[in-house]
């Protein structure tokens, strides 16, 4: 793991690179990853969304499961809970997500990370991720959470194989239909090596990743969470560019 000093460099150049937003997490959710507990999440998060904080106003997206995590981190300074379980975790996140009255992400993700890969299984699986994420969406909203603070991700990757996530890429305005800001995670993803075979390693996938995030911008998606943000950022700069808002 990085150290702290290190992590708050990171942070920085990335906001100097022209991030956004921040999306901080203290438990894994690669495919096959182990669980962490919630103190030693907390142990991890906590004073590194402090040390940003501290040093600037930028929105941070705690990336948890935890409702406890979720709820300390924002009272640290937080302003997004990022949840690939999209509350459905523990039986308190949806009146926790009402509670602290944030923005939250939810994600569309079967089993969890130890087991997602033998859950990538569907009929349609656009047509199941949108029932998913509508679905979640109406608890949500029963549960007291403004509608206007939910956002929506289709989990590139979880619980997914590689023609999941392209069928995925190619039906974002569906998703985007739903009603509610789409946030798109496909940078480096490993369905990316479906397309380019030689992109083993993750960082061999800059050029699939930007193509993703200016179909994501055609498609209306309102947020993309990328690995190389000064890349993104000129990519999106440029896509703008040639596509002026019409008169």
């Amino acid at each position: 793991l990085p150290t702290r000093e290190a992590a708050v460099s990171h942070a920085l150049a990335l906001i100097a690179a022209g991030a956004d937003i921040l999306d901080i997490g203290g438990e894994s959710t690669r495919p096959g990853a182990d669980p962490v507990s919630e103190k030693q999440e907390l142990e991890r998060v906590l004073p590194l969304v402090a040390e940003i904080r501290a040093r600037s106003q930028i929105p941070i997206s705690i990336d948890t499961m935890k409702p406890a995590v979720a709820r300390a981190a924002v009272a640290t300074g937080a302003n997004i809970w990022n949840d690939v379980t999209a509350l459905t975790h523990d039986p308190s996140s949806l009146a926790t997500a009402a509670d602290l009255g944030c923005d939250v992400v939810l994600m569309h993700m079967k089993g969890d990370p130890k087991t997602m890969n033998a859950e990538a299984r569907y009929g349609d699986v656009v047509r199941e991720v949108c029932a998913y994420l509508a679905g979640r969406a109406a608890a949500a909203v029963a549960a007291g959470v403004a509608p206007a603070r939910i956002w929506l991700d289709p989990g590139l990757g979880f619980a997914k194989t590689a023609e999941h996530s392209l069928t995925l890429m190619t039906a974002l305005a569906r998703i985007v239909a739903l009603g509610f800001p789409v946030l798109l995670g496909a940078s480096r993803k490993s369905f990316l090596r479906a397309i380019d075979p030689a992109a083993e390693r993750a960082d061999q996938r800059l050029a699939g990743s930007l193509a993703a995030t200016i179909r994501g911008a055609e498609a209306g998606v309102a947020v993309v969470r990328v690995h190389d943000v000064a890349e993104t950022r000129q990519a999106l700069d440029a896509w703008a560019a040639f596509n002026p808002p019409s008169a």
